[in-house]
C-alpha cells in the first residue's frame, strides 16, 4: 500500500497524489503546474495506461488541468467527482483546451519564422470530449466502491462549488487503513457554498498548506470595504479591475457587487457599469444561478427560492467575444472589470492591466492567492514596472490585495480542519504549499504532536510501514542552485523516470496474464517494437 506523490509538492499547483494497494492503481487529482512551479506539463512521471481510475477533489485547473494529457496519453478509466465539479470541469477543460491550441498556434506562428520545429497543443478539444466521457458524478456522503478493496466518499471542502474531502478507505487482505486527501480546504463564511465540513478519523490526512504562515484579516461584513474602494475610484474617473478566476471568485465578488448595490453603498456612480470579461465565467455563472441543492449555503438556497437571482443586478453586463473585450479599455465610462485569469497569467486580464496599470487613479483589486512567480504576485509585492505584450509598463494605479476573499484556508483555519480528526492521525502529508510554508507549517504541525511528513517530488511512502521508501527530488530547491547542477538533477530525475516506467510496464505485462493470445502477441510485438526504436 504505497503513496507517490506527483504534484504540488512543496509548490502551490499541480496537484497529483497516486495510491498503488492490491494491484490497483488511481491518482487524486492530476493538476497543471503554473507560474514558478511549471516543470513541463507534458511530461507525466507515470504511464497513464497504468492508472486505473481517478479522483478529483475539484475543477480549479492546478487540480484537474491535465486530465486531458492523461487521456491523451492512454488513460482510459473512470474519473469520480462530485456533480457540480463534473459540470465545471465540462467548462474549465473546454477552455483550457482552446486556450492550449491557442498558445501552440501562436507559438507556430512565431517558430516558423524562426524556422523551428512545430509544436504540438499540450491537448486538444478532442482530448477533452474524451476525458469528459470518463466522468462520473458521486454526490456529498455517498460511499461508493471504484474498486476491489477501496470506498471512496466525498465531504464538502467549502473551496469551491462542488469541492471535496475525498475519504479512501484501502484494504489489503485483513487491513485496513483510511486515508483522507483534503484537496482545497475553503474559506469559512464564502458567499453562495458552504462552510468546511469536517472530517473526524483517518489513518493518513493529505493536507494542503497554502496560507499556513498567514492568518486572513477578520472581516465581518466585505461588502462596504469593498464599496469604499469602488466609491473611491469612480470617484476619481478611473476604473476597478479584479483579477479573479472564472470558476468560484468571480461569482463571489458579483454577490458582494449585488449587496453593495442594494445597499446603496456606492454614492458617486450609484448604478456603476461591471463587466465580466470572460466567456468561461459567463458559462460558470450559469452554473452557480442554477439549482444548487445540496451545494449552497442556506442563506443563498433561500435567494433563490424567492426568485431573486444572488448574482444578477443592474448594469451587469457580459463580454463574450475578443471584440466586445478590447471595446472596453477605449471606454472612458468608470467601470469595474472582472477578468481571468486570476494570477494574470493569460488571458484577457492582461490587456485589461497594460491599460490601466500606469493610470494613478485606477484600482486593481486581488482577491485570491497569487502564486510565487506569477505576475499577479510581482504586483502585490509591489514591483514598479511590468512588460505586457512587449512593452514597459509603469505601475501607478493603487493594488490591493482582499486575503479575507481568499477560497482557502488560513493559518487558523487548517489547524481546525486538522484537529476534528479524533485521535490525530497517525501521519500527517503536508504538500500544496511553498516550499517554506510547507516546513514552517510542517515544523509547528510536530511541535503540537503530529507526525508529519513532508514530500518532495515523486517521494514514495509506504502506509502499511509508515515509512519513506524514496525521497524524491526537491524540485523547489533546485530553481536556487547553480544552472548546472540544477540541469545534471533534471537529467537525473529522468533517468529515474524512465526506471520506474521500466516496473510499471512489469507490473502491467504481468496483469494481463490470462489474456487472449491475440492480445498477448500483439502487446509484445508493441514492446520490441518500441524496444527496437530505442536500441543504442
Amino acid at each position: 500500500m504505497y503513496l507517490t506523490f506527483f504534484g504540488a509538492d512543496k509548490e502551490v499547483t499541480g496537484s497529483c497524489h497516486c495510491v498503488d494497494t492490491n494491484g490497483i492503481r488511481f491518482l487524486v487529482d492530476c493538476g497543471l503546474q503554473q507560474g514558478k512551479d511549471e516543470k513541463d506539463n507534458r511530461v507525466l512521471p507515470f504511464l497513464p495506461i497504468s492508472v486505473d481510475f481517478v479522483i478529483c477533489t475539484h475543477a480549479h485547473i492546478d487540480h484537474s488541468g491535465r486530465l486531458p494529457l492523461l487521456a491523451k496519453q492512454g488513460f482510459h478509466g473512470k474519473i469520480y467527482a462530485t456533480g457540480k465539479t463534473c459540470e465545471l470541469l465540462s467548462i474549465m477543460l473546454r477552455d483550457s483546451a482552446h486556450i492550449q491550441e491557442m498558445d501552440a498556434t501562436n507559438e507556430n506562428r512565431k517558430g516558423r519564422r524562426a524556422g523551428h520545429e512545430l509544436v504540438e497543443p499540450l491537448y486538444t478539444l478532442d482530448d477533452v470530449e474524451k476525458t469528459l466521457s470518463f466522468l462520473e458524478p458521486h454526490e456529498y456522503g455517498e460511499i461508493f466502491e471504484p474498486a476491489p478493496g477501496i470506498r471512496v466518499r466525498f465531504s464538502d471542502a467549502g473551496h469551491l462549488l462542488g469541492s471535496a474531502f475525498t475519504e479512501a478507505w484501502l484494504t489489503e487482505g485483513d487491513v485496513t487503513k483510511k486515508v483522507v486527501f483534503s484537496g482545497d480546504i475553503g474559506n469559512k463564511n464564502q458567499p453562495l457554498i458552504r462552510n468546511p465540513q469536517y472530517v473526524s478519523e483517518a489513518d493518513f490526512a493529505v493536507m494542503e498548506s497554502t496560507y499556513g504562515l498567514k492568518q486572513h484579516e477578520h472581516v465581518d461584513d466585505y461588502t462596504p470595504q469593498l464599496a469604499e474602494l469602488i466609491d473611491k475610484t469612480l470617484a476619481n474617473g478611473g476604473n476597478v479591475i479584479i483579477p479573479a478566476f472564472a470558476v468560484g471568485r468571480t461569482q463571489e465578488v458579483l454577490y458582494f457587487i449585488r449587496e453593495i448595490k442594494e445597499r446603496h453603498l456606492v454614492k458617486s456612480f450609484p448604478d456603476f457599469p461591471v463587466y465580466v470579461d470572460s466567456p468561461l465565467a459567463a458559462e460558470a455563472t450559469r452554473i452557480f444561478s442554477g439549482d444548487l441543492t445540496g451545494y449552497a449555503d442556506e442563506e443563498t438556497l433561500e435567494i433563490l427560492r424567492s426568485g431573486f437571482k444572488p448574482i444578477s443586478f443592474s448594469n451587469l453586463n457580459i463580454s463574450q467575444s475578443a471584440e466586445d473585450s478590447r471595446a472596453l479599455n477605449f471606454d472612458t465610462t468608470p467601470k469595474v472589470i472582472i477578468s481571468s485569469s486570476g494570477m494574470c497569467e493569460a488571458g484577457r486580464i492582461r490587456h485589461h492591466l497594460k491599460h490601466n496599470l500606469w493610470r494613478p487613479e485606477c484600482a486593481v483589486l486581488f482577491v485570491g492567492y497569487q502564486a510565487n512567480g506569477t505576475l499577479g504576485r510581482l504586483l502585490v509585492d509591489g514591483i514598479k514596472e511590468v512588460k505586457l505584450f512587449g512593452e514597459e509598463i509603469t505601475v501607478q494605479a493603487q493594488i490591493y490585495n482582499f486575503r479575507a476573499l481568499s477560497g482557502h484556508a488560513d493559518h487558523d483555519g487548517l489547524l481546525e480542519w486538522l484537529r476534528a480528526f479524533r485521535p490525530k492521525p497517525q501521519r500527517v502529508f503536508v504538500v500544496h504549499g511553498e516550499r517554506e510554508t510547507c516546513l514552517a507549517f510542517s515544523e509547528e504541525l510536530s511541535g503540537l504532536g503530529y507526525g508529519v511528513y513532508v514530500p518532495n517530488f515523486e517521494a514514495r511512502y509506504d502506509l502499511l510501514a509508515d515509512r519513506e521508501l524514496d525521497f524524491g527530488v526537491d524540485v523547489s530547491l533546485q530553481r536556487s542552485e547553480q544552472p548546472q547542477k540544477a540541469k545534471a538533477r533534471k537529467l537525473a530525475s529522468t533517468f529515474q523516470r524512465l526506471l520506474a516506467a521500466e516496473k510499471q510496464l512489469h507490473q502491467i505485462i504481468l496483469r494481463n496474464e490470462g489474456g487472449t493470445n491475440k492480445d498477448l502477441a500483439r502487446f509484445a510485438d508493441q514492446i520490441l517494437a518500441l524496444a527496437k526504436k530505442w536500441e543504442r
